[in-house]
């Protein structure tokens, strides 16, 4: 099975609740199965790269003030982003990451930062700060082809509108927009969430999926992933499914 090479844009800035940490998840469930896993990082400033040579790209989130520091310096990635996207290249986004590939967000001050539109949703913070979406949220998504619970914590003003393909069906919590019933964006290599946690903690099948997809993009033959123990991994996600979705 061929390495998987992974590149983790903005990791010093881009850490919130954790989200560096879905990386390390990627990293130990290729290690666990004797797959070589590579991760490269980029931070603003750096020199450009072959974003088309790697078969993930990782982008967490921030607040305003750290997404205001890295857009610019994104922009100047746009073109090498979008040819990735183009040829395949897995695309996993949280929260600040999320927005920031859409047509632009708009901060609680009403100043604009463009985003990279590679997709055709955009984002403008609440102007009402009790309609914040914080808080523990659970989406059910289908993306594997079967359905998958993902829990995770959302905490974003903004309001991401005009999606077309969401990630899934909020069970609990809000979603892109405040009391929504859709969560995140997604298409076959396009996970786009605000979920912070860090969200593939207790989804490995998520996991699996992303691993799968960038170890076989391109294979004549595409190669079964050896199954791991993750009874720990679903006992975590059960009592957390029985805390949230009982409770009403």
């Amino acid at each position: 099975m061929k390495t998987l090479k992974i590149l983790h844009m903005y990791s010093e800035l881009l850490d919130l609740y954790g989200d560096n940490g879905n990386m390390e998840i990627i990293e130990y469930r290729c290690r666990m199965r004797g797959i070589t896993c590579e991760i490269d990082g980029y931070t603003v400033g750096s020199d450009i790269p072959d974003f088309s040579s790697y078969d993930l790209v990782y982008i967490g989130g921030g607040a305003d003030l750290e997404l205001n520091t890295i857009s610019a310096d994104l922009l100047r990635c746009r073109d090498g982003l979008k040819k990735a996207y183009d040829e395949g290249v897995f695309l996993f986004l949280v929260c600040g990451g999320y927005q920031l590939m859409g047509k632009y967000y708009r901060d609680a001050g009403g100043k604009e930062i463009t985003g990279l539109g590679l997709f055709n949703y955009y984002t403008s913070a609440a102007e009402n700060r009790k309609k914040q979406c914080i808080g523990d949220i659970v989406v059910r998504t289908e993306i594997t082809g079967k359905p998958v619970d993902v829990v995770g914590f959302e905490s974003h003003g903004g309001q991401t509108m005009g999606v077309k393909a969401p990630f899934g069906k909020v069970l609990c919590g809000n979603g892109n927009v405040f009391q929504g019933g859709a969560e995140g964006y997604s298409e076959k290599n396009v996970i786009a969430t605000y979920l912070h946690g860090p969200c593939l903690a207790k989804a490995p099948e998520i996991s699996d999926y992303i691993i799968s997809y960038c170890v076989n993009r391109g294979a004549e033959a595409p190669a079964e992933l050896a199954p791991l123990d993750d009874t720990f991994e679903h006992e975590c996600r059960k009592v957390m499914l029985n805390k949230l979705l009982n409770k009403k």
